[in-house]
């Protein structure tokens, strides 16, 4: 092969590696940008009284670590009592997009600290613990949404008398749907919407 044509070659393939790597890095910073907020599932909740109006935080911290949101999820009318207090971990394996789960040791310590999420920086790592099996696997779509779920019966949960918990989720600029469901050993469901997921608006 001619050396200068070599050399062409060569640049195009550094320049284009370069472009994917970058476009990589963008499509990560992306989600965790979307995926900040506050959010409320009002709408729904008045136009089907199946669902509650819930409120859901999604607050970034320990920047210099990664891409972490603190999480605290509650009814609207009882926030200083959120009845779910999460940290996601959010990272990215090739093409996949993944959101790791970690609960807190002493989460009631944490609640209502998204108003200052310097707060966070004496939190160690060790104060938290990682929910194996229930990470969620996220792909980005071509209308620039990101889809995706748990795998399959390996979120163990007990709650309720389920055996194993199922999450699936789409995240777009405006919204956060999401539908989290509990199953006993047989199968059968015992927590969660019916129907669908709940449907999450940012107000915020």
């Amino acid at each position: 092969m001619n050396y200068k044509i070599f050399t062409v070659f060569s640049l195009f393939l550094i320049i284009g590696c370069k472009s994917a790597q970058e476009n990589k890095a963008s499509d990560l910073e992306y989600l965790v940008k979307i995926m900040q907020g506050t959010y409320s599932s009002e709408k729904q909740s008045i136009t089907d009284e199946e669902y509650f109006n819930i409120s859901l935080r999604m607050i970034p911290i320990w920047k210099e670590k990664g891409n972490y949101l603190y999480v605290e999820q509650a009814m609207f009318e009882k926030q200083e009592s959120p009845y779910r207090v999460r940290i996601y971990k959010v990272s990215q394996r090739n093409n996949e997009f993944v959101s790791e789960i970690y609960t807190l040791k002493n989460e009631k310590e944490w609640i209502g600290k998204w108003k200052t999420p310097e707060a966070f920086d004496t939190l160690s790592e060790s104060d938290i613990e990682l929910k194996p099996g229930c990470e969620v696997i996220l792909k980005k779509q071509t209308d620039g949404t990101f889809i995706g779920q748990t795998g399959e019966k390996t979120c163990l949960s007990e709650l309720r008398g389920a055996s194993y918990a199922s999450s699936k989720v789409t995240v777009t600029p405006t919204q956060i749907l999401s539908w989290d469901q509990g199953f006993d050993k047989d199968g059968k469901q015992v927590w969660g919407a019916i129907k669908g997921g709940y449907v999450f608006d940012k107000i915020n």
